[in-house]
């Protein structure tokens, strides 16, 4: 007998196939049985799920999270079980907790002290050792991240490897990748990644080719440079032997909007090369972003005591010269940067350029001050067109992926203005992109299950076929959306009405049960 039948939904299996009416049985882990034939009779089962009306799809693959330490710091990881998420990609833009290096910006990012976390992880396995012993409510893969791993073997040190610090680069990268990890990831406009030549990313990411990795990147520029970036992400592919995947793939800024054809063409036209994307118009990144390459971490402060280093700097920051990687702030404008937090809680939720006006001076200023008083200092940027975000989203290849993380309007980051896709990427494509037209429901769901499962290597899940593990998301599709703003951001999906992960109901409307694991590339 069956432990749980869904009968009566719309099965859309993952693939990209029409949906047709059917059931699906499930006992253990597994997808036991499918049945599409109406002469066909159910199985019995120790618990039926009549689902008329209602839409069964695999459950979501999030192949772009920071949730690396969610399972150790808030397990139930309510904002993403509860979009139909069953599966995350963790150790995304270079930084993971392993090696320990990397684990301070990890906690950071989910609000936590990195002591909540407890011991630092011996080994990348440990790592994952450590996910299966918390059980979170999802389950999560991991990369190992170039940024973590450099920072273990030179710290912040602008400049390249020397001696056999490449050659420990690369066996640290093997090694996770050899326990487990799904491949290797970098943050290219990040303090320690942005100081790596593309000689030093070919050199990692043959380590991981080694393994039977990936290469992750978020890219080098998204704005007046995305081209060159996109290029230097599929030559490292191509020189190291092994797929490319291109993070968050955008148009950051008025210099680029308007030329997402030539954006995907580009990767279109390379070899093995793939990309995710978040259906939102904005960005969330630290402030100090928006500073250039030179300025090294820790160091604003004597650049500001010296008047020519200050002048450089601010001409920089305001058009663009000099290594800036973000937009030009001339031309993206200080009203579409939105701080998230700061020292100063009266800083919330507001742009730069308000911040200045209160402050009666220019915007540099206000941005410089922020950054004194809080070095990690986040926000929100909106930096994208409507219309290239649409274009990016309905390319076959492109896969849906939030660039979020997990949490609870009563966690840390509850009284926060953070950015609405960490509680609704997933039913914001289901609902208004497909009641748009831009994909058909079918397409969307395969975005979000069995092609980003293939390419990340998580076998068996991603479709709904006998013998699958039974992750597994049941929404109406006539109520399914995302209702989170930026200005009101913690509020959940609507239209999720049950998720199961590896066989459990996991989230039924009401109770998260904990059923994930730590999934390890085979």
């Amino acid at each position: 007998m069956l432990d749980l039948l869904i009968e009566g939904a719309l099965v859309i299996d993952g693939d990209g196939t029409a949906g047709r009416p059917g059931w699906v049985g499930v006992r253990g882990d597994r997808i036991r049985s499918v049945g599409f034939d109406p002469a066909r009779p159910a199985p019995e089962a120790g618990r039926v799920v009549s689902a008329a009306g209602r839409v069964l799809a695999p459950g979501f693959v999030d192949v772009h999270t920071h949730s690396d330490l969610a399972a150790f710091t808030d397990a139930e990881m309510a904002s993403t079980i509860r979009q139909g998420v069953t599966t995350v990609v963790v150790g995304n833009c270079g930084a993971s907790p392993w090696p320990s290096a990397g684990a301070a910006e990890c906690a950071a990012i989910l609000g936590v002290d990195v002591a909540e976390v407890g011991e630092p992880f011996a080994t990348f396995a440990a790592f994952l050792d450590r996910i299966d012993e918390a059980g979170p409510a999802v389950n999560i893969g991991a990369l190992v991240g170039h940024g973590a791993v450099r920072a273990e073997v030179l710290g912040s040190a602008p400049r390249a490897p020397v001696g056999d610090e490449l050659g420990t680069m690369r066996r640290l990268v093997g090694s996770a990748v050899a326990d487990g990890a799904l491949g290797v990831s970098t943050g290219l406009i990040y303090v320690p990644g942005q100081w790596a030549d593309t000689e030093e990313l070919v050199a990692v990411a043959t380590a991981s080719a080694r393994a039977g990795g990936l290469y992750a990147s978020h890219i080098r520029g998204e704005g007046a440079t995305v081209f060159a970036a996109v290029d230097e992400a599929i030559a490292v592919g191509e020189r190291a032997g092994l797929p490319a995947h291109v993070s968050h793939l955008k148009l950051d800024g008025p210099d680029v909007w308007g030329r997402a054809d030539e954006l995907l063409a580009r990767i279109h036209g390379a070899g093995d090369v793939t990309a995710d994307q978040y259906p939102y118009t904005a960005w969330n990144s630290f402030l100090w972003t928006l500073l250039p390459t030179w300025v090294p971490a820790g160091g604003l402060g004597p650049i500001l005591a010296d008047a020519p280093a200050r002048r450089r700097l601010e001409r920089a920051v305001e058009h663009g010269e000099d290594g800036t990687p973000a937009m030009a702030m001339a031309t993206f404008g200080w009203d579409r940067v939105v701080l998230e937090d700061g020292a100063d809680p009266a800083w919330h939720g507001r742009t730069l350029a308000d911040i200045a006006r209160e402050r009666r001076e220019r915007p540099v200023e206000a941005l410089f001050a922020i950054l004194l008083a809080d070095p990690d200092t986040s926000c929100i940027g909106f930096g994208m067109a409507d219309d290239d975000v649409a274009a990016i989203l309905a390319d076959p290849t492109v896969f849906v992926a939030s660039d979020g993380w997990a949490m609870s309007p009563n966690g840390p980051l509850g009284g926060l203005p953070v950015h609405p896709r960490n509680y609704g990427t997933f039913p914001r494509v289901l609902g208004r992109s497909v009641r748009a037209d831009i994909l058909t429901l079918e397409d969307a769901v395969r975005k979000m299950t069995s092609l980003p499962a293939d390419r990340f290597g998580l076998r068996d899940r991603g479709r709904i076929v006998e013998g699958g593990f039974a992750d597994l998301v049941l929404f109406d599709p006539g109520r399914i959306d995302d209702v989170a703003t930026f200005d009101d951001p913690h509020r959940f999906p609507s239209g999720i009405e049950l998720v199961c992960v590896n066989g459990t109901v996991a989230w039924d409307g009401e109770t998260v049960r904990r059923a994930g694991r730590a999934l390890r590339r085979r």
